[in-house]
């Protein structure tokens, strides 16, 4: 886990964030006011903590550690604008957090291992955050915020629910123990509606996913593919997309991916 200095367990992945300019960094990427709350996931001994408190009006922080959840509190004075909470950022429900209807922004230093769940857990909820400061692995973070060209199957899942932008890069050298890999913080401005209509999005994500099993191949071949399809079927729904089937997935836009979904919908409608 990506965390505040602190004694690290391996069995957690923790490697414990120290540097003051990547934590002040985080810090004003968040745009923080006393009027904010904010959810911290991963927490560790509170070096991001205790600024997140001095910057916001209150901060709710999810640890998975039994110990340093226990210690957070203690550690920092126990201040009254702090509630620490200790659970699985992956499982715990979000309203024990958040009250419905209170605005809140994520500021989390992500265990890689469990990263991209924690991250769909709060775009895709029904009470999402406005905002979110992420320290998530480099290749990750590249992913997210990834242009046409560069697209991957998770660049369509973020950015569907948010703008993505990279903040910084983050040596391994800014962490006790040093990871093996470089990290980044990204932000992402979550938007207030999606391309897609809610109730569609699953639909929606079924077509991606098959447009990216076989990135490789061109988007006729890998959509036939992902759906198991004949080719003339596919030929079909690229052409009333006006999309060029020899194009590479990756390529697309998100526009373009839903542009995509609401022919296919209009397709199935009409058979």
């Amino acid at each position: 886990m990506v965390q505040a200095r602190g004694r690290s367990r391996k069995a957690l992945g923790q490697h414990f964030l120290t540097s003051g300019r990547v934590l002040g960094r985080i810090v004003s990427s968040a745009d923080l006011t006393p009027d904010d709350l904010v959810v911290e996931v991963g927490p560790g001994s509170g070096t991001l903590t205790r600024r997140l408190l001095d910057a916001a009006g209150r901060v709710v922080a999810v640890e998975v550690d039994d110990g340093l959840a226990a210690s957070l509190g203690p550690r920092l004075g126990n201040p009254p604008s702090l509630t620490t909470v200790q659970a699985d950022a992956r499982s715990v429900p979000l309203d024990s957090l958040v009250a419905q209807g209170i605005a809140y922004k994520v500021v989390a230093n992500l265990p890689y291992y469990a990263a991209n769940p924690i991250v769909r857990r709060f775009l895709e909820a029904d009470h999402k955050p406005a905002l979110m400061v992420l320290t998530v692995q480099q290749e990750v973070a590249q992913d997210m915020v990834a242009v046409p060209g560069r697209m991957k199957l998770l660049s369509v899942a973020v950015q569907l629910y948010a703008e993505a932008r990279l903040v910084c890069s983050v040596p391994a050298s800014a962490f006790n123990p040093p990871p093996k890999v470089t990290s980044a913080v990204v932000r992402l401005d979550v938007r207030p509606n999606t391309l897609v209509p809610r109730q569609e999005i699953e639909r929606f994500f079924t077509l991606v996913r098959a447009g990216f099993s076989a990135p490789r191949k061109q988007l006729r071949n890998s959509l036939a593919h992902g759906f198991g399809e004949s080719g003339p079927e596919v030929d079909r729904l690229l052409e009333a997309a006006c999309l060029d089937g020899a194009r590479r997935p990756a390529t697309l836009s998100l526009q373009e991916w839903a542009e995509l979904h609401r022919v296919r919908m209009r397709l199935s409608e009409e058979l």
